[in-house]
Parts: structure tokens; C-alpha cells; sequence
């Protein structure tokens, strides 16, 4: 008899773990590549106005306003523009749109570990492309068949850069549609957004968690060819982003100075961080994002973690053989980053 209702996709399938969320106060938080600051007070102050009797009504239920916003931001029409509960919800709905069963779906490895669980859940077939020594991969490589391409600029755990021409060279070889990833992009020098106003089959999402420290909220979106957000508007869920949410994505892009302060003292502290671990001896990997993926010298990668812990520090380990002898560092403060750097001492 079957021990489960499940479909057998289900039961194969090994879930997404997220990083750790503590329940206990009083830890260096370093390991889910979250914002060190608070959102724009404008925010703070929309989400406020927001908490009244209309909470008992549904929210607008295609974002129009927020949409909006993000189309006059970024330069795209309000038809090439989706809102989702986080980027999480817009590359599920991509698996949806245009993953049949049994379809593959494509992305690098190492890369964003939720891709393989969400192909899983579609029942669609993975092709994993390595990266090479150097984090570099080679279009080429990639299968034009595919029916879903799933990229992430600056790649994670890595930090690594996706080149602009890798980027368009991949999209005209391919017969399916590519999603490129930026969840970090606003940390970066370069982003996919222009190769997503004209090509037919590209898509980028992007998210509100890491440069607008509204992780909490979970906020994101998609931009690209109207054909592609309106398939992926057929498969969402009637009301996928709340009411709350939406105020705060408007506010958020209503103070883009803020952001941008955010964004740069990040940036600061990421190659403060990097220069002072080099000379220590640690191997870093050159990094666009929020975080370095780091090689610490002396002992295990694995028991560097531990021992971070054990001083109320929090890193990332994936226990995989690309990444096994690596952490991955988010940015705190500055003040955090000293902390950070005293217990590598100590611990060196």
C-alpha cells in the first residue's frame, strides 16, 4: 500500500533549507544576506499610515501602483512589470509558466540551492553546468533546448559576476526562456536590465530583501518582454503580495538616496572586509554581492563555523564539493565586521 498521499516527485524531493534564524538575541548575524540597516524611514512611516480599518480588505490584486513605480524606476512599461511575494514567488511562477512535466530546466552549480527544489516540485529534469577554478562559465556549455535557464548576477553563493556578454551571447542561443537573477544586482557594477528590453525570451527578477532591507517583507519582481510577465500573470495567485507590502515598495523606491547610501556603505565595508582577510591569508573570491565567499586557512571550513558560533558569530556553510572548504560571509556593520575580524584573531 502507498505510505503517502504525496505525488512521487514530493516524496523525492529534498526541501530548500533556508540559513539560520536564531531564537536568541545577542548573536552576529552574518549567515542570510540580509541588510545591516533599517529601511528608509519613509517606509517605516508609509506602513504605519497603512495600519487602519482597510486591513479587513483585499489588496490590489496585479499591484498597480507599485508596479507602476517599478516600471518608471527601472525603464519599462507597466505590461513588461509583475510583483511577487519576494523573487521566491516569481521564479516559482516561472517554473509554472514554462516548465512542462517533465521538461529540464538548466542553472549552474554552484548557484541558488532553492532552483533544483523548484524544478523538483514542477517535476521537471535539472542539467547543472559547473563553474570553472575561477567562478566563470562558458555559454557555450549551455543546452538550447532547455526549457527554463535559470542564472543568478552576481551569482551565490559566489558573488561572482555574470559578464554582460556572456549574458546576451547566452540569451541568443537559447530556444527557452533565460531568468536572470539579480538579487543582489544592486550591489554590482553591471545589471541585466537593458538585455531585458530587448530580448524576447529574457526575464529579470529582482528583490526588495538585500539592498532595501525588506527582507521581512518579502517583496520582489520581474521585468521583461510583455508576452513572458503575461504568462507568468496567468499562473500567480489571486493575491500574492499583501497590502502592507505594496505600501512599502512604493515608499521604498519614493527614496532612492536612501537606498543608494545603503548600498555604498555596504559596498565599503565588503572591500574593507576582503582587503583585511586577504592579508590574513584567507583566499576570497572577488565578489559583486553583499557577502564573500571566503576560504579561511589553517583548519576546515567546517569547524571554522562551529568555532564562529561557539563566539556568537553566524556564517554560511554548504557542505557540497565546490563550496565544502568555503564560508560565505554576509556584510554587517562596520562595527559587526570589527567584531567579526577580533574573533578570526583570536581564533587564528
Amino acid at each position: 500500500m502507498k505510505s503517502s498521499f504525496a505525488r512521487p516527485c514530493i516524496e523525492r524531493l529534498r526541501p530548500y533549507v533556508p540559513g539560520e534564524q536564531p531564537k536568541i538575541s545577542g548573536l552576529i548575524k552574518l549567515n542570510t544576506n540580509e541588510n545591516p540597516y533599517p529601511p528608509s524611514p519613509k517606509v517605516l512611516a508609509a506602513i504605519r499610515r497603512e495600519l487602519d480599518e482597510r486591513l479587513r480588505l483585499y489588496p490590489d490584486p496585479t499591484s498597480d501602483r507599485l508596479r507602476a513605480r517599478i516600471a518608471a524606476a527601472y525603464g519599462f512599461r507597466l505590461d513588461q512589470v509583475i510583483a511577487g511575494n519576494g523573487s521566491d514567488d516569481i521564479l516559482t511562477l516561472c517554473l509554472r509558466a514554462f516548465v512542462d512535466d517533465g521538461a529540464f530546466v538548466q542553472f549552474p552549480r554552484p548557484t541558488y540551492s532553492l532552483y533544483p527544489v523548484l524544478t523538483q516540485i514542477q517535476n521537471g529534469k535539472t542539467r547543472e553546468i559547473p563553474f570553472d577554478d575561477d567562478f566563470a562559465l562558458d555559454p557555450a556549455a549551455f543546452d538550447a533546448r532547455a526549457s527554463l535557464t535559470l542564472v543568478v548576477h552576481p551569482n551565490a553563493p559566489t558573488g561572482t559576476p555574470l559578464p554582460q556578454d556572456f549574458l546576451r551571447e547566452l540569451a541568443r542561443r537559447l530556444k527557452g526562456v533565460l531568468v536572470v537573477d539579480e538579487a543582489y544586482a544592486d550591489f554590482a557594477n553591471e545589471n541585466a536590465l537593458a538585455l531585458a528590453r530587448k530580448a524576447r525570451n529574457v526575464l529579470v527578477t529582482r528583490s526588495f530583501s538585500k539592498s532595501f532591507s525588506l527582507a521581512g517583507m518579502r517583496l520582489g519582481f520581474a521585468v521583461g518582454d510583455a508576452a513572458l510577465v503575461e504568462a507568468l500573470f496567468k499562473v500567480k495567485d489571486s493575491y500574492n503580495l499583501d497590502r502592507l507590502a505594496q505600501t512599502a515598495g512604493v515608499a521604498a523606491l519614493s527614496d532612492m538616496p536612501y537606498h543608494r547610501r545603503c548600498v555604498a556603505r555596504v559596498v565599503r565595508t565588503r572591500e574593507r572586509l576582503r582587503r583585511e582577510l586577504e592579508r590574513r591569508g584567507w583566499r576570497v573570491v572577488p565578489s559583486q554581492a553583499n557577502f564573500l565567499l571566503v576560504r579561511p586557512p589553517g583548519r576546515p571550513a567546517g569547524q571554522w563555523l562551529g568555532a564562529l558560533k561557539i563566539r556568537r558569530i553566524l556564517v554560511r556553510w554548504f557542505d557540497q564539493p565546490e563550496t565544502r572548504d568555503f564560508l560565505r560571509i554576509t556584510m554587517g556593520t562596520d562595527r559587526q565586521m570589527d567584531r567579526f575580524l577580533s574573533v578570526v584573531d583570536d581564533l587564528g
